[in-house]
């Protein structure tokens, strides 16, 4: 058997974000007769109802809840999920790699990557080739800040399975390395090794932001129109849709992609971008409201208990909302990765604190990440410190790397270079 490819580099200094992974199992929408042939929820009820005790399916079915929310945003499938895992383990307590996998998958939902990382290695010590944990183990890692472990995990699951989802790792630590070209390479790999359309559409989701971090609009629609085809309005593929017309300057589509988006989930985020989108295009109004909408969301899920998160953290910041620089520090403490870092730095540049929130801002960049956002990040605080040459250059980068990166910001960082000079 040739020998897997060497995927991720030895040494490494860490990534922030989780990258998900795990399969898509049905497409969007898709309730019909059909569709519950292939489901792998009602192949398991149908199990379950001939075998109550099968401990096994039990998991099977913990994890498949786990899936299926992550597709679809519902979070009433995690307490399902969670009470068809307490239930296998009660059947099989010892050796049962299987549901320690699925509750790792489903603390790292909940971000409680501690609780991840523990059921994971659990999982890793009754079955050590099992690849599912090792993904479940490299995402804690990666949001723990643990950089060099997970980057071995990730190379690990590699080497044992190379499928979709160890691509799809891999492809995300070349992402925040810099290295489009060899993230894009990991993630044609993962569509090619899709096991079914709902991977592809996975795949062909990523591949599509990877196209538009980087300015290229043609290869980001293709991407989400081929993803859209293989799962039928899935909310992230038209979101990514949205955004393209709304760089192509089709700001009716993209008003009512995004519209229709939040018609299908509450995303408070899609809110946010739909509302720098209305704002910019002179209906503050309108965007007044799209951002109350987003801001009612995530207080109903930090009262639900959710963790703070960068979304909330940084659009906090950017709306200059006093609570921002405690988020960030909350946020920072639990993940200390890059998004956490950047938070930190957005919210201290809020509070009028540029010297600190640079080295944050260093901070965030230290892999080489070619994100215009965090490129933006540091030139405003740069230019708030009066470094006025090297605040143009970073403006310039993020430009350069994405013109169409924000409809809030990308104005803005061209009105600062102007006042640059």
């Amino acid at each position: 058997m040739r020998r897997v490819v060497m995927l991720i580099a030895v040494s490494v200094l860490g990534v922030a974000l989780v990258v998900a992974a795990g399969a898509l199992l049905v497409p969007w929408g898709d309730r019909s007769p059909a569709s519950r042939e292939t489901d792998p929820i009602a192949i398991a009820e149908r199990r379950l109802e001939r075998l109550p005790n099968d401990w096994k399916t039990w998991a099977e079915l913990g994890l498949a809840y786990v899936q299926r929310a992550r597709t679809t945003g519902d979070p009433a499938d995690y307490p399902r999920a969670g009470k068809a895992l307490d239930r296998s383990l009660a059947i099989r307590r010892e050796d049962n790699a299987i549901a320690l996998t699925g509750l790792g998958a489903l603390a790292a939902a909940g971000h409680d990557f501690p609780a991840a990382l523990r059921h994971g290695r659990a999982a890793l010590a009754v079955d050590p080739y099992r690849a599912a944990a090792l993904g479940v183990v490299a995402d804690a890692l990666t949001e723990l800040g643990r950089y060099d472990e997970a980057f071995a995990t990730v190379q690990r699951m590699v080497n044992l399975r190379p499928d979709a989802a160890s691509y799809a790792r891999a492809s995300y630590t070349w992402e925040l390395r810099g290295d489009i070209g060899r993230a894009t390479d990991a993630m044609r790999r993962a569509l090619d090794a899709a096991p079914n359309p709902a991977d592809g559409a996975f795949a062909r989701l990523h591949l599509g932001q990877l196209a538009f971090g980087t300015g290229d609009l043609d290869t980001a629609a293709a991407h989400f129109t081929e993803g859209l085809r293989l799962l039928p309005g899935h909310p992230p593929l038209r979101a990514g849709l949205a955004r393209v017309r709304a760089a192509r300057g089709d700001t009716t589509g993209a008003v009512a992609e995004f519209r229709a988006v939040l018609t299908a989930v509450l995303e408070p985020a899609y809110a946010v971008e739909l509302g720098d989108l209305l704002t910019a295009t002179g209906q503050p109004e309108a965007g007044a409201r799209e951002y109350t909408r987003a801001r009612e969301a995530w207080a109903a899920e930090a009262r639900n208990g959710h963790p703070p998160e960068p979304d909330p953290v940084l659009f906090a910041a950017d709306h200059r909302d006093p609570a921002a620089l405690d988020a960030a520090r909350r946020l920072y403490t639990r993940q200390p990765g890059i998004g956490g870092a950047d938070a930190m730095a957005w919210a201290l540049r809020a509070a009028g604190r540029p010297a600190e929130a640079l080295r944050h801002a260093d901070e965030a960049l230290r892999l080489g990440t070619r994100s215009a956002l965090l490129h933006y990040h540091r030139g405003m605080i740069l230019a708030d410190l009066g470094k006025r040459e090297a605040a143009r250059a970073e403006l310039e980068t993020t430009l350069r790397l994405n013109p169409h990166f924000s409809a809030r910001h990308a104005p803005e960082a061209r009105a600062a270079l102007v006042s640059l000079g």
